[in-house]
């Protein structure tokens, strides 16, 4: 009996490694074990991440004073509380105004590790992405002078900026976009997944390994890949269309390539797919068998998957609600009424 349990304990560890090798030969990375490792990656050699620029870049993306209304904040769309978006099949900005183009908000954990940003690929970082949303008409709609008076107002940030960038620094609106990203790049959040990946064969149950190889054999490693399972550009509606497609007027970038979704904390990120017409983890996954592998994924394989993807749910950093300054007589005034 003893030599039958050590014999099925050695397959199930060659299992475990065999599936590990699979899984890294199908292009998917697990987020590093190490605290130091996980930095080097999110870190931007131009933008260098430090404790100071972190704290003040927290505060801004909770600074509801940097949209036109007042009342909007980078986290508002994307609320770290929720998955790292708001739920809405179409992001609702300004004056309440829903995305034209019936685009959903992507959720912000894990964007560091995308190629690029914005569902047509258009910003090649968090830096430059950071500053889309701020001037954006439907979004924050704010002019960026708009936001260097807000900040150069308040003497409280005005400190904080020369904290983190030194005495000399220009408070002007990129400077602002670049510490909000700062900030975004430490929302990583690292799951059971990873373990696994990294040499733990114990972190994902029996279960969940089985769904990670129906993951790999059915081919959705092809686009959802490397650390964020996504985030590169791909074809959309490869071999069949997408059936909500004319929700919206989104089609891709000029080459109809459409930035593909991180799977990781998908199940806290519904509703799905770009115009957020798809309300279930389920049918989001048969959807994108049918359009993007040219297969019809039985009940059961759907279920295999789903269970992998649930092992994706991440330990989110803890991030305490900061306590934003008082505006002065020199900020910028809001008129709810006309704006």
């Amino acid at each position: 009996m003893k030599s039958l349990l050590i014999s099925a304990l050695l397959a199930s560890s060659i299992m475990g490694a065999s599936l590990t090798d699979e899984a890294k030969n199908a292009g998917l990375k697990p987020i590093p074990a190490n605290q130091k490792a996980i930095e080097k990656l999110t870190s931007n050699s131009k933008n260098p991440t430090t404790a100071a620029k972190v704290e003040l870049g927290k505060m801004l993306y909770f600074e509801p004073r940097l949209s036109k209304s007042g009342l909007i904040s980078c986290n508002t769309c994307h609320n770290l509380a929720t998955g790292g978006s708001d739920g809405m099949a179409s992001a609702i900005g300004h004056k309440w105004t829903s995305n034209p183009h019936h685009l959903s908000s992507p959720t912000v954990y894990n964007a560091v590790f995308y190629s690029q940003q914005f569902w047509d690929g258009r910003s090649p970082h968090l830096e430059d992405q950071a500053q889309g949303p701020i001037q954006a008409g439907p979004e924050m709609a704010a002019p960026k002078e708009f936001v260097e008076g807000v900040v150069n107002s308040i003497p409280a940030y005005v400190t904080a900026f020369k904290k983190a960038y030194g005495k000399e620094v220009k408070i002007d609106f990129a400077k602002v976009a670049d510490t909000i990203a700062v900030f975004e790049r430490t929302l990583v959040t690292p799951s059971r997944y990873d373990d696994f990946l990294n040499g733990k064969k114990n972190a994902l149950s029996k279960a969940e390994q089985k769904g990670l190889k129906t993951f790999i054999d059915k081919g959705c490693a092809t686009c959802h890949n490397d650390i964020a399972l996504g985030g590169t550009m791909q074809a959309f509606g490869a071999v069949a269309p997408y059936k909500h497609m004319n929700v919206g007027d989104f089609k891709g970038d000029k080459n109809g390539m459409v930035r593909v979704p991180t799977l990781r904390n998908v199940t806290e990120t519904a509703p799905y797919f770009h115009n957020g017409q798809i309300a279930t983890l389920p049918e989001a996954i048969k959807e994108m068998g049918r359009i993007q592998l040219g297969v019809d994924l039985s009940d059961k394989e759907t279920e295999e998957i789903e269970t992998f993807l649930k092992a994706l749910e991440g330990k989110k950093p803890t991030v305490v609600y900061p306590m934003l300054p008082a505006s002065t007589t020199k900020t910028p005034k809001v008129d709810v009424v006309n704006n």
